[in-house]
């Protein structure tokens, strides 16, 4: 029987196993498929009945790539609304800050202000940083190569009078010559001020991302619950906007709003291997055309 046939089993095997690979190359998976119908043809050449499980059992080729092109359709239109939702939110008129915490949950990127005073001696520095310059990004966009400036984002504590706590405001970037406090006296802003930014919540640590050195004050992301602890100020963060910017301090507006969305190129490998695998299968198993 077919089913015992061990080369058989292999080879079917081997074809399904391709779907696993979600970036495999059209031409590639288009070889294996004409690997695995002439092994299997001259496997079952003899059998009976064999040809109709092998037709229907690749089949499942096709019919599984055009699924998966489907559904990365569905993920691209998903992906698209999240990411303009996310343009208008960050664009929307300033709220009042809430210390609830299951509001703040819901208002990232959302503009907020605040008033208050900063308290300098106890900022945090994540990095290392590049400067947020949509105009340089927009200008070097057809560029192969770039060479953004190197720093830090200066997060310092901000004492807001009107809620009685302290939070955590991202001032902004600096860069690396310009770190440390004594460098950029002209730039720590003194007395209360009205404050914008826009909310934003902890960081889980990504591969390959070191871990935050709270000794050293190198941090690598945002560990809300860590870094309110080593400053004494309430886990909520906001970017200050670039309006806050001031001559020889932090440069504001360092909030990245931006979403993967590879998703085209996963519809078009999808839909390249299905109408490929059709196209073998409709001249093998209906025009009877040896592949």
């Amino acid at each position: 029987q077919w089913v015992g046939d061990p080369l058989l089993r292999r080879g079917v095997g081997t074809c399904f196993t391709a779907l696993k690979v979600s970036r495999i190359g059209v031409k590639k998976a288009v070889n294996l498929f004409l690997c695995c119908s002439s092994m299997a043809g001259r496997t079952t050449a003899d059998a009976s009945g064999e040809d109709i499980v092998l037709k229907w059992g690749l089949f499942l080729v096709p019919l599984t790539t055009f699924c998966l092109g489907t559904w990365q359709v569905q993920r691209r239109k998903w992906k698209l609304d999240l990411i303009a939702q996310l343009a208008s939110r960050i664009t929307s008129e300033p709220i009042p800050l809430t210390l609830d915490p299951m509001e703040l949950k819901e208002l990232e990127y959302r503009p907020v202000k605040v008033r208050g005073h900063f308290d300098h001696s106890k900022e945090l520095y994540i990095l290392p940083r590049s400067l947020v310059d949509p105009e340089r990004e927009a200008r070097e966009a057809g560029r192969l190569t770039s060479h953004p400036e190197n720093g830090a984002n200066v997060i310092t504590p901000f004492y807001c009078t009107e809620l009685g706590v302290t939070i955590l405001v991202n001032r902004g970037f600096v860069p690396k010559k310009k770190m440390k406090p004594e460098t950029r006296l002209k730039g720590q802003i003194e007395g209360e001020i009205d404050l914008t930014g826009v909310v934003r919540l902890s960081e889980t640590r990504k591969p390959f991302v070191p871990e935050n050195n709270i000794e050293k004050n190198r941090w690598h992301y945002r560990d809300l619950e860590a870094m309110a602890k080593v400053t004494g100020a309430e886990p909520i963060f906001i970017d200050a906007d670039f309006r806050s910017t001031v001559p020889g301090g932090p440069i504001g507006g360092q909030t990245r709003v931006s979403l993967r969305n590879e998703h085209m190129q996963y519809i078009i490998t999808w839909y390249g291997l299905c109408a490929a695998t059709s196209f073998l299968w409709y001249r093998k198993f209906i025009q009877k055309i040896p592949l």
